[in-house]
């Protein structure tokens, strides 16, 4: 079957999964694999659950309304391009180290207030979630903001290639997966070929002025930088500022969220969002998700920053909580994953950067942290963990809780009372 001919099925609802979980009906199955699945093998469940269509790459599979082409991966891919194409509006390509998903939130409240805005769900940023966000777009979509996340360096240039971005904004450069873009200046790299596409096809970048990285890395790009009305007021304990002498009172933790909050404002005000809709937009906003969340329990205040986690925003984490006034401060951190060479040093310069701060307790969790010189607690797994405080409890403290993804801590919730 041709690209076309499938654009025009897809076109009848503007569906499509790659699970079989969550079909609904009409949606295009597309029966993707993986090291230990193989999506042909549900094609037939699929199309018994509601989908119209299923689209298979093994021809032993093919039967009534399967779609059987060279690669499922590849045709999702093109169709998804195809598509962009087909919308002709203006698309937002997101990227940076830390901050992505909250950034790519505030922007989506912001253009929401004008516009029928479609933003990527959750972290579906990598190969298969940016064409999967590309086709969740309709025709009645007006404007579309895509988060597009990278571990190697090339992967930001050829998702550019599918979502075709003509504006952009990078939240920062930061020590994110060190191993697989072989360093932090790997990791400049591999970040920046956004702003090369970008710069190749004449569109436009958001950038943030105060990061000289930023400036040098967009010296022959089309720029718009921070509404030069904004203001950083204070972050205590959440970020508050003002935009056209409006004061905003966001509920975002941590003065580093300003640059989030800033970067979607510049947005919607280039958009021509007006300056009122925007203020409710930030001040509605509610982070979820384990993403700086502050939790009060009966006895603690907690801040549940255990979404992700790396040497950058882990030292952004740990400084702005040894800002906090609170008496009696306590820190939870998990490992730090794909760090390759640099894991040691990295975890090091965290437990030598923690030693500096006056917090009460100190407790390091996973078999990097357990690895570092520390007089402070460490536990080779959660489990040790757990028993630790099942034994011991926290009572009346003020604790942040911080660790990569694989370490999943917002177990600890469950825990302290």
């Amino acid at each position: 079957m041709q690209l076309e001919e499938l654009y025009k099925l897809y076109t009848k609802n503007y569906l499509v999964t790659t699970d079989t979980r969550n079909i609904k009906k009409g949606a295009i199955f597309f029966a993707l694999k993986g090291d230990h699945f193989n999506g042909n093998e549900y094609a037939i469940e699929a199309l018994e659950k509601g989908a119209s269509y299923a689209v298979i790459d093994e021809a032993k599979y093919h039967t009534k309304n399967t779609i059987l082409v060279h690669e499922v991966l590849a045709t999702l891919q093109a169709l998804a391009k195809h598509h962009r194409k087909q919308l002709n509006i203006p698309i937002i390509g997101l990227t940076g180290s830390n901050g992505k998903t909250t950034t790519k939130e505030l922007i989506h409240a912001v253009l929401s207030k004008k516009y029928k805005a479609a933003a990527t769900h959750g972290n579906l940023n990598n190969h298969i979630g940016v064409p999967l966000t590309l086709l969740s777009f309709t025709k009645k979509t007006e404007i579309g903001i895509v988060e597009m996340g990278a571990n190697h360096q090339k992967e930001i240039a050829f998702l550019s290639t599918i979502c075709l971005p003509n504006f952009g904004y990078i939240t920062n450069f930061g020590k994110a997966h060190l191993e697989g873009f072989g360093g932090y200046e790997g990791v400049i790299k591999g970040k920046s070929e956004l702003y090369d596409f970008l710069t190749e096809q004449k569109g436009t970048v958001f950038i943030n002025t105060a990061d000289p990285l930023q400036v040098a890395k967009t010296n022959n790009t089309i720029t718009i930088p921070f509404h030069d009305s904004l203001q950083f007021i204070s972050a205590h304990p959440f970020v508050a500022l003002s935009f056209k002498n409006i004061e905003i009172q966001s509920h975002l933790i941590g003065d580093y969220n300003y640059t989030n909050i800033a970067a979607a404002i510049t947005i919607g005000n280039h958009f021509g969002v007006v300056a009122e809709a925007m203020v409710s937009a930030i001040e509605n906003y509610v982070p979820t998700n384990n993403r700086s969340q502050l939790v009060k329990t009966d006895k603690n205040t907690l801040i549940l920053d255990a979404y992700n986690a790396n040497p950058s925003s882990m030292k952004a984490a740990i400084l702005q909580f040894s800002k906090n006034t609170a008496p009696r401060k306590t820190v939870i951190l998990g490992d730090m994953f794909e760090l390759g060479t640099e894991s040691e040093v990295e975890h090091q310069a965290i437990v030598d950067l923690v030693t500096k701060q006056q917090f009460l307790n100190v407790f390091y969790i996973g078999n990097h942290f357990y690895q570092t010189k520390t007089t402070d607690y460490k536990f080779k797994d959660f489990e040790d963990f757990k028993e630790y405080l099942q034994k011991k409890p926290l009572e009346n403290q003020y604790i942040l809780i911080k660790g990569s993804r694989g370490m999943k801590l917002e177990r600890v919730q469950s825990l302290i009372r």
